[in-house]
């Protein structure tokens, strides 16, 4: 199964999903997802004052690509923020976060598995 067709659209078009676990305040609208490959396009939404130390340091089996559309969030880790027009480029494997959004934050998500 491949992904669905959109066309040009606001993303607040899509359904805001509450993310699973310990963190409240993190919300995703899914863009497209295929089901087989387990790639996905999102938009990852902070609200303001979300932190995400229960979830501790991130490390996942996939590529991830982000492109913070509005506002910002700090890697605890490096205590270093990160603001609106950033982008980032993260192989399988490499930690980040966690993470803390005083403010809030909107990011574009896409990731995708290397066969």
């Amino acid at each position: 199964m491949s992904r669905p067709k959109v066309e040009f659209t606001k993303y607040q078009d899509f359904l805001a999903e509450p993310i699973e676990g310990p963190v409240k305040g993190l919300n995703q609208r899914v863009i497209s997802q295929d089901p087989e490959s387990k790639n996905l396009c999102r938009i990852l939404e902070f609200e303001p004052g979300t932190d995400t130390s229960p979830n501790g340091v991130q490390i996942h089996d996939y590529w991830e690509e982000l492109y913070i559309v509005e506002g910002s969030v700090i890697d605890l880790t490096l205590s270093k923020e990160f603001t609106k027009g950033m982008v980032a480029s993260r192989p399988p494997g490499m930690e980040h976060g966690p993470w803390k959004s005083i403010q809030g934050c909107t990011m574009f998500e896409v990731r995708y598995y290397k066969k």
